[in-house]
């Protein structure tokens, strides 16, 4: 089966607008986080769509779901996330797997509930690519030139920019995969590994890259809302 993942489970913003969290913030007519929803439920190819949302704003997700997409909650499943993004991906994994078994054929396309523009060749490629490959990230080749700073003052390596990628998402796996690597990380790189896909790379596992979108931004910061806002027409961010 092929599960869609939302990861939610943030509690801060950066926006400085709000106490809510971003993914909770009016984007148009509806909350960013619905935006991503729904472009998940027009993908015919998931069998179920789980969310990731922090235990204190579990009840206003089911809100949401109650005003925005009321025939397809039977769906979608909420799961309280965990202390980082692995930890919300793991216990989506094992709701899964509580709700439809464990299987070596199970792949999970997560996704950050902050990027709402997300194409449907991207979530179609990341699922082909994860049965295929057994994972998979989307990326955008790199338009600026990156500077490493080993002490962040002065330049120590300027690496060569045509090799150089922007990580988005979905990043896509099989989930019996990745839960395995996960539980085979110590404490120490559970708390530096943050990122799924890096996981994979440190235990060996290749990871196949889909081509990404520059309009599949994540919303992090004021100036990111106002580009989101003015490409779905909505009000305008002072």
């Amino acid at each position: 089966m092929i599960f869609g993942a939302i990861l939610a489970g943030g509690v801060g913003s950066r926006m400085n607008i709000s106490d809510m969290p971003k993914q909770f913030l009016p984007l148009g007519d509806k909350p960013i986080l619905v935006h991503t929803l729904e472009k998940f439920l027009l993908c015919e190819r998931l069998d179920m769509i789980y969310i990731g949302v922090h235990p204190n704003w579990v009840l206003h997700m089911e809100d949401l779901l109650d005003k925005y997409v009321p025939a397809r909650k039977a769906g979608i499943r909420i799961v309280p996330g965990g202390g980082d993004r692995n930890s919300t991906i793991i216990n989506i994994i094992e709701k899964i797997e509580a709700d439809h078994g464990a299987s070596d054929e199970h792949i999970i396309v997560t996704h950050d509930s902050v990027r709402p523009f997300v194409t449907m060749r991207i979530i179609e490629e990341n699922i082909d690519a994860a049965l295929k490959y057994g994972a998979c990230d989307t990326v955008v080749p790199a338009t600026d030139t990156i500077v490493v700073s080993d002490e962040g003052g002065t330049i120590t390596e300027i690496p060569d920019r045509s090799k150089m990628y922007q990580g988005q998402t979905p990043q896509s796996f099989n989930m019996k995969r990745l839960k395995e690597l996960y539980f085979d990380l110590s404490d120490e790189e559970k708390n530096v590994l943050t990122d799924a896909c890096k996981i994979c790379v440190v235990r060996g596992l290749p990871v196949f890259m889909v081509r990404g979108e520059v309009s599949n931004l994540k919303i992090t910061n004021v100036s990111d809302y106002k580009i989101a806002q003015a490409m779905v027409g909505g009000i305008a961010i002072d």
